[in-house]
């Protein structure tokens, strides 16, 4: 049986998992991870679930099903309070423990299972020997989305949460846990500065604002973070730790800003938002996880993969946004492919949404293309792109095209125009697509010669009315 390709999202497009922390177990890929919910008003609104996939195949996932609901800490039995993102790691005692932050308290919680995607128990909460939980003894800062590592018998806690000009928080901080993964053995320390902080620190302009993930490398110490952007994941690194961070760089953007090999370095491809995940090594190759929006909003994340190469010094070149991330190549250039696979999604205007504290731009409403489903939250459903309004461009990189003559689109919607089709963003009209009026999807197909070899695919709306696109096909 051929073996199926891997794309970006790399969950079905209607389970939304941010914040994927990624992790080989047992011969597996696990991926945890926050649980947003479509058309939810809020992020986090779902209960944790689980997806694991065989180490030599990404394109494989697999279900876990829910490992841990929003009623089991015992702070939450009604409900109220939202699961944020959390981590996993193995204890010295072999038991797979989950750290997590409620939405509305300062501690970390914590639950434990003896198996990688099983159901998690609540076990306690991170505490100072004198039993006073950690985040509310008088000087703490908040505790906010955990990363852990455990080595031995120590096991390390980064968190923290500073916003832009906030003051009162000095950036994330790392604390080490005993044997019991509960009982603090060393008190907490900053490792990132804040922003108000960071002057001379060598992190100015990418300074620590929230999503602390921490791997190690050989004998070198790799912490992510998303920086006071947002859009964009960075690193620093330590041959420590809890002490001597040094900020190295970007490893993604979810709107591509910094790439400049296909475009200038301050134009964003697709809505630039909050972002979080980490790196994994996978068979010999790393990963960086993240995560990108959806459905014109802020609280419908999607979880993405891009690989990821070492300089010889250990730095992580900046990697670009894509469809084909998980598959490790190109995808083959025939057959059919749904639209939200779009790893490019923008307008003429680009009045994109790109980080930092300022207004969240014209992206929350309909003026500009989204990715989004019909029906409910949980319905297995295929996404598509909506709001394909005059200029609104979808973009899909890479394909292995080969001997490509013919393309077709799906389309509905009250539109009267045509789809462009380009190898690049900026490049020229291969062919058009004229499309009309429709209130169910409807093929249209044309003739073009589509290159030879690696290439990217756009496809451009002009016209009047509002297209939504469904899916394309090459033949």
């Amino acid at each position: 049986m051929a073996k199926k390709q891997g794309f970006n999202p790399y969950l079905p497009s209607w389970d939304y998992i941010p914040d994927g922390e990624p992790y080989v177990f047992e011969g597996r890929v696990y991926v945890y991870g926050s649980h947003d919910r479509f058309n939810g008003h809020a992020f986090c609104l779902n209960d944790y679930v689980c997806w694991s996939a065989p180490e030599d195949d990404l394109a494989d996932w697999r279900y876990e099903g829910v490992i841990y609901r929003i009623t089991d800490d015992p702070l939450n039995p009604e409900g109220s309070m939202c699961l944020y993102a959390p981590d996993v790691t193995v204890g010295p005692d072999g038991r797979y423990y989950l750290y997590y932050v409620l939405d509305k308290v300062s501690v970390v919680s914590v639950a434990v299972c003896d198996k990688p995607g099983g159901k998690y128990k609540f076990y306690g909460y991170v505490r100072y020997a004198d039993g006073t939980r950690l985040g509310e003894r008088e000087g703490d800062e908040p505790q906010f989305d955990p990363g852990v590592l455990t080595e031995g018998e120590n096991t390390y806690l980064y968190t923290g949460f500073c916003a832009y000009g906030d003051q009162a928080r000095h950036g994330a901080m790392a604390t080490v846990l005993g044997p019991d993964m509960l009982t603090i053995a060393e008190e907490p320390v900053f490792v990132v500065p804040s922003q108000p902080y960071s002057k001379g620190s060598g992190f100015e302009g990418y300074e620590f604002f929230e999503a602390p993930s921490i791997r190690k490398r050989g004998d070198t110490y790799y912490l992510i973070y998303s920086s006071i952007s947002m859009h964009e994941l960075c690193y620093a690194t330590s041959k420590h730790p809890t002490r001597g961070f040094t900020y190295q760089g970007v490893i993604v953007s979810n709107c591509d800003l910094h790439i400049d090999t296909y475009k200038p370095a301050d134009q964003p491809m697709y809505y630039g938002g909050n972002n979080h995940g980490s790196i994994v090594e996978v068979n010999g190759e790393w990963y960086i996880f993240y995560h990108r929006h959806t459905n014109g909003a802020a609280f419908s994340r999607q979880g993405c993969i891009e690989p990821i190469t070492f300089c010889e010094d250990g730095t992580i070149p900046q990697v670009e946004i894509t469809t084909s991330g998980p598959n490790g190549g190109p995808l083959a250039g025939r057959g059919e492919y749904p639209a939200y696979l779009a790893c490019h999604l923008f307008t003429k205007d680009q009045e994109m949404y790109t980080g930092g504290f300022g207004p969240m731009g014209a992206w929350m409403d309909s003026r500009f293309p989204k990715i989004t489903q019909d029906g409910g939250d949980g319905d297995e459903e295929i996404g598509y792109i909506a709001n394909m309004t005059d200029s609104a461009t979808a973009g899909f990189k890479y394909f292995d095209c080969q001997g490509v003559t013919r393309v077709s689109i799906k389309v509905r919607g009250y539109c009267h125009g045509e789809f462009q089709v380009k190898t690049a963003w900026d490049g020229p009209v291969l062919a058009s697509i004229p499309v009309g009026f429709t209130n169910v999807w409807t093929e249209y197909t044309t003739g073009v010669a589509i290159p030879d070899g690696v290439q990217s695919l756009y496809f451009t709306y002009t016209g009047g009315g509002g297209a939504q696109l469904g899916s394309f096909t090459l033949a």
